[in-house]
């Protein structure tokens, strides 16, 4: 027999029979940082933020909420760059920083069981000792938990050659909307029957919450090889990536940073990026030294050809490790160039690289909005920087305007609206111009079957059909009419 329906008004006096008060807040001030993700274009204020200790607590809370019919939403270190960690206005934020424990690394399996709070970087430096690391290295990689990378399928510098989150995730146990809990995928690569670890990776939360993460690692390689290449346009440092691809190449990481984000990247961290560059190509081998060696020999003439105006070799780990902060830390450094900016995160072909940079620098000027480009260049993943100030009137609109054409023009080169950061709060009314009337409406069936009330981080990716329009507010593209929702 089920138990009754517990009432929405009794929701918070259930929680707190499982929570002490100093690990359930309810107070405006202590709820405040929890508005809003690393997208600060949306807010919203939840009910209640319950700071979880273990799996278990996690669990109950869910089972509460599904009972009271109160739309929950599980948080890491709030990263997300689409709204995709955002409350949902009146709902229960489930935060879950504290289930920060390394359950175990079988160096022989070469596995590592995590919870969702554990920090990206800490799996490497805890295999490290094992001649082991993670692979998907977000720019966040230093705060940003495993959890959240889970929920968007997260990628990083080097996921052209190792993949993207998806690619390391080998089981997953989970809770469920409805509190069941489950365990999917298992410890190995060698699976049969259907990827249901494929389906939860990148759901965006939709699908519950991951309690505890079955993680593939990887040899640390023998050697790297770093090169640095100075461009004299950005389109020039595009077609270099495309050439490098068509030699047979397979770098572990191929990066590119435009004349914006080389300024601040240089002001913020003193990487020692070439004066007057209007690009620079960051390009890393690894592997065996001998086949690092043969490699970098066939890179440097790649490179040579493709007109770098200068070229410089990591002369050491530390060396390579100053290339790599400089890029690692261009998102923020934007900061010092400009009060507020957005960062797009569009996919296009590599093969139409330099041509999808070369229009977004058009759509820069004909907005009369400055641009900073930093991106994955190896799989086509942009992350334009759409730099505004916020206290002038209109400039949000603006550069809103200029982000919904760079997405458009994804579109149009044959990409994606999204390659790591999600959909989220953000481009959900860009889903009916990628995908067909059907692929949309088969999403919101599955999403149904899973998740028939829409408790789990509602109106996220596939919005809801129940959502107040006041929920999170308008969109900004909303209100100037340029996009709908799906």
């Amino acid at each position: 027999m089920p138990d009754a329906p517990l009432p929405s008004k009794d929701l918070l006096a259930a929680l707190a029979r499982i929570f002490p008060s100093e690990r359930l807040l309810t107070h405006a001030g202590a709820l405040a940082p929890y508005e809003s993700d690393g997208l600060t274009t949306f807010r919203g204020r939840p009910r209640a933020v319950v700071l979880a200790d273990t799996q278990d607590e996690v669990v109950e809370t869910v089972r509460r909420c599904h009972e009271s019919g109160v739309p929950f939403m599980a948080r890491g270190s709030g990263t997300s760059l689409s709204g995709g960690a955002v409350p949902i206005e009146d709902g229960i934020v489930i935060a879950l920083n504290r289930l920060n424990r390394i359950i175990r690394i079988d160096s022989d399996a070469r596995i590592a069981v995590v919870e969702p709070g554990v920090v990206n970087l800490d799996v490497t430096t805890a295999a490290a000792r094992h001649g082991l690391y993670y692979a998907p290295d977000p720019s966040s990689q230093s705060i940003c938990t495993i959890g959240g990378n889970v929920a968007f399928n997260s990628g990083g510098a080097h996921c052209f050659r190792h993949g993207m989150t998806a690619n390391h995730v080998l089981g997953l146990k989970a809770v469920l909307p409805d509190g069941t809990v489950v365990q999917l995928g298992g410890d190995t690569v060698e699976q049969v029957g259907p990827d249901l670890v494929g389906m939860f990776v990148g759901s965006e939360g939709l699908f519950g919450i991951a309690l505890e993460i079955t993680l593939r690692l990887v040899p640390r390689p023998e050697a790297y090889q770093t090169l640095l290449a100075a461009y004299a346009s950005l389109q020039a440092a595009g077609d270099a990536v495309s050439r490098i691809i068509a030699e047979g190449l397979l770098p572990g990481a191929m990066e590119i940073m435009d004349r914006l984000a080389i300024d601040a990247a240089e002001a913020a961290v003193d990487a020692g990026y070439p004066a007057g560059a209007a690009a620079i190509l960051i390009v890393e081998l690894e592997g065996d030294a001998v086949e690092v060696e043969a490699e970098f020999a066939r890179l440097t003439e790649v490179i040579q050809a493709s007109g770098a105006t200068a070229v410089r070799v990591a002369i050491d780990a530390a060396d390579r490790a100053r290339i790599w902060k400089g890029r690692k830390c261009a998102f923020s450094a934007v900061g010092r160039i400009s009060p507020d900016f957005i960062v797009q995160d569009g996919v296009v072909p590599r093969t139409r690289l330099g041509e999808a940079l070369a229009r977004i620098e058009t759509l820069s000027a004909a907005h009369g909005v400055r641009v900073a480009n930093v991106f994955h260049a190896g799989d086509g993943n942009l992350h334009p920087l759409i730099l505004f100030d916020g206290r002038e009137a209109g400039a949000l609109e603006r550069a809103e305007r200029l982000a919904a054409d760079i997405l458009r023009l994804c579109i149009e080169l044959g990409g994606s609206i999204t390659g790591e950061h999600g959909v989220g709060l953000e481009k959900r009314g860009f889903l009916g111009q990628m995908y067909a009337e059907d692929d949309v409406a088969f999403m919101r069936r599955l999403h149904a079957a899973i998740d028939p009330g829409q408790l789990a981080n509602r109106g996220k990716m596939l919005g809801a059909a129940t959502e107040s329009r006041s929920g999170h507010g308008l969109h900004p593209l909303e209100r100037a009419g340029v996009i709908s929702r799906v």
